[in-house]
């Protein structure tokens, strides 16, 4: 009750307030507008104009941006054009065959000594996403593309791999691929999981057990299962060892999570990361730049302001 007057008030005083941006998230009784700042597992942040909100996703039923349905975060470093396409609006469902006809190629194998896991292009660059527990400790590591060519898929190892960014918080790694002869990539386009609903077709590609290419099909479970201290999308889709830091796409082709884990003395019991968390983690990616001097650590600290710089600092015991 007190949350709901709080949220309630909230809304009263940003009626006179002077919005910039038209962002919206409708709660279960009422709707907050102002500039969203930050989407995370279990909060969306909110700049009213006067203050910022952080609002549980428990009390929100519906997130609406303003501006044209496709965004894109900051470019790559000396790439031209956008470094991941975004969707907010689900386009129409098509059957699964077709899809995997048109985005297959842009999932991968990622392969190191102790193992193997997947991934997918976020550019033509050769920017990719996976899990960070398939690259954890690892300095060598290659992907595996599989081309189309004439009608027929090519198999290209590339080993000139880089990680860009890690946050092993939330098990997610950027890598990028810098073999001299790689060509452009088939890339796909990151949708929503705000948008789902429960009982929604989902489908996933992968390796599974080193089974490259394998699709399989299920329904989302629930959108918010809490599992040490994060929220994840449930699917009834199946995951295996080797399917880590696939995607989980929805029937309009959209990837809508990364697929890292599942219950594994139980069927149909896969797991996901929800594609707003891998957003955040792309928008922000300085922040959890990769660094060789450290590399166990996933944040790279700016120097301080200025106006502390010479000043003592003291340990906090």
């Amino acid at each position: 009750m007190l949350l709901r007057k709080l949220f309630l008030l909230t809304v009263m005083l940003g009626a006179g307030a002077q919005i910039i941006s038209a962002d919206s998230i409708q709660l279960k009784d009422a709707a907050v507008t102002g500039k969203i700042l930050a989407e995370k597992s279990d909060s969306v942040v909110m700049d009213l104009g006067y203050t910022v909100l952080v609002i549980p996703r428990t009390v929100i039923t519906g997130v609406t941006r303003s501006g044209p349905a496709i965004a894109s975060a900051a470019t790559a470093p000396g790439a031209a054009g956008q470094f991941y396409a975004a969707t907010t609006k689900t386009s129409a469902a098509r059957d699964v065959s077709s899809l995997v006809k048109q985005i297959g190629e842009a999932v991968v194998q990622v392969k190191t000594p102790g193992g193997l896991g997947s991934g997918f292009f976020l550019n033509e660059d050769g920017y990719l996403i996976t899990n960070f527990h398939v690259i954890e400790g690892e300095t060598e590591i290659s992907v595996e593309v599989y081309h189309q060519k004439n009608g027929q898929l090519d198999r290209e190892t590339y080993k000139k791999v880089k990680i860009i960014a890690i946050n092993k918080f939330h098990d997610l790694a950027l890598l990028h691929i810098e073999d001299n002869n790689a060509p452009k990539f088939k890339a796909i386009t990151l949708g929503s999981a705000d948008s789902l609903s429960v009982g929604e077709g989902v489908f996933a590609i992968g390796s599974p057990l080193g089974l490259e290419r394998t699709v399989t099909q299920g329904i989302i479970s629930t959108k918010t299962r809490q599992l040490e201290g994060n929220l994840y999308l449930q699917t009834s889709t199946q995951i295996n060892p080797g399917n880590s830091g696939g995607p989980l796409f929805n029937l309009a082709g959209e990837v809508v999570g990364v697929t890292n884990m599942k219950i594994s003395f139980g069927e149909g019991l896969g797991f996901a990361i929800p594609v707003e968390l891998v957003k955040n983690f792309l928008d922000h990616r300085d922040a959890f730049a990769y660094s060789t001097d450290n590399p166990n650590n996933p944040f790279r600290y700016l120097e301080p302001p200025s106006r502390t710089r010479g000043v003592p600092m003291t340990e906090a015991k």
